[in-house]
Formats: C-alpha cells, structure tokens, sequence
C-alpha cells in the first residue's frame, strides 16, 4: 500500500528506514497519465522501492495564467500511483519545499538559455532548483525523466554530473497517443477537434526537410509557433494551438543530415 507523506520532516524520517534498499525516483507535477505511468512501471521493475513526487513548482511558471491554468488531479493521481504499486508518493506543500521563499536557486549556464530557456524566462532555473531539492530528499539510485522534456532532461542529466549527485538520470522514450500526439498533462486543456489537430506537430517535425520547411507547415495548418530548430541530435518545436503551448521533439529524420 502506498504512503502518503506531506511534510519534508515525516518524509526525511521515512527515508531513513530505507537505508540500504535500492530507490527509484519518478518526479512529476501531477495531471498525471499513461506518459507518467510508463517511467512508474520502469522504475518498479528496476528498483525495490519506488518514490513519486507530485508537486506543481511555482518557481518555473513564468506566466501566473499558466500557473492557475495547470490541471490538479489529485485524487485521481493518487489512485493510479497506488495501482502501479508506488511505495512512498511525496506531496508537499510550496512553503514545505520553499521555506524561506525563493531565496537560493540553480542557474544554468549561458549557453543553456535556448529554446526552453530563452522563451520562458525563468524556466531552467526553476526546475534545476526543485529537481536538486528532490534528488537531495530522495536520494535515490536512478530517477526516471521522460524524453518529451528533452532539454529540461538533458539539463538535469548534465547538472547531476556537474554536482557528482550520486541518483543516475534515466531518460526514458516519449509516449504517444494513438495519433502521434505526445502525451502530456496540457493535452487536458484541447478541445477534441484542437487535440486532433495537435497530433500533426509530430507529422510535420517527423516528415519535413528542415526546421524552415516544419515551421512553414505548422503556421498553414494553423499552428502559431514559437520554435523549431536542431540540437543535441534532435528536431524540437514549441507551438501554440488554441492558447495551449505544447512542445515536442524527434531525432532528426534521417534523410536530414545533422548540422554541423
């Protein structure tokens, strides 16, 4: 059965009874589905304790509508942690894990501040200050992050090395939804016809030349897109549909050299 643990002192406690059990970490903001469940059943099956954190972190907001806008499914979450067999789900309150405010954080290097960085100010910072929160209260052997986020992952990954933390990363492989449309907890807030629609931003990034060629198709099919380029071995976008902000990214096609 699962355990629900709200203050960080209660959690800390609990920690220390699993002294010498191996730990895996699932980190996530709620809302949660069958993208989520996928990093829970992989954690299950390579650790012997399993640890879920729900948390909607304020400090990677930088739009307050968003904020408010985010889904908060608890109950519903709850029950499907307990049917996958998570041992212990953290749930704290903001003052819980931001005592004295948002006084010390994470800063990423300059060179980061791209794509998700440079169109959400703010962005990186909050979640590299709430991740080492958690890995630090976790302290986990491996936490699990889903490859959707591709640079938030990435930053983690490169953060956990620069800092020796002792939890490995494991990116683990975007789940989608029969159309193509990656799973994600905003997919809540499309219509159904906007949803169906939605489902052609992972056609398009798949199929097209080029950044220039996908962000052309995305604009006539009535996307307003914010970013289409090429890092890290991959072709990531964000766009807006309906005034919902999705992202997503695919390795560069193949009939698509990497740019040198």
């Amino acid at each position: 059965m699962s355990q629900v643990w709200n203050a960080i002192a209660d959690w800390q406690n609990r920690r220390r009874m699993l002294a010498g059990r191996s730990i895996g970490f699932v980190p996530t903001m709620g809302a949660l589905h069958r993208g989520h469940a996928s990093l829970v059943e992989r954690c299950r099956g390579e650790n012997e304790i399993v640890a879920v954190s729900i948390f909607v972190n304020p400090s990677q907001f930088n739009d307050p509508k968003d904020l408010d806008q985010y889904p908060r499914t608890l109950d519903r979450d709850l029950r499907l942690l307990e049917s996958l067999g998570a041992d212990e789900i953290i749930v704290p309150s903001v003052t819980e894990l931001y005592p004295n405010g948002y006084t010390f954080r994470m800063e990423p290097d300059s060179n980061e501040l791209v794509l998700e960085g440079a169109h959400r100010p703010g962005f990186l910072q909050g979640v590299l200050t709430i991740v080492l929160k958690l890995l630090n209260l976790v302290r986990a052997d491996r936490a699990y992050f889903g490859e959707k986020d591709y640079q938030q992952m990435k930053v983690v990954a490169d953060m956990a090395r620069e800092f020796f933390l002792p939890t490995q990363i494991v990116p683990c492989p975007t789940v989608r939804e029969q159309s193509g449309l990656a799973m994600s907890s905003r997919n809540l807030r499309l219509s159904p016809e906007a949803r169906h629609r939605a489902s052609h931003l992972f056609r398009v990034l798949s199929k097209a030349a080029n950044p220039t060629e996908a962000r052309a198709t995305l604009e006539a099919e009535g996307f307003l897109v914010e970013y289409v380029e090429e890092r890290w071995d991959r072709r990531l976008a964000a766009v807006f549909l309906d005034g919902v902000r999705l992202i997503d990214n695919v390795p560069i096609p193949e009939n698509k050299p990497p740019s040198s």
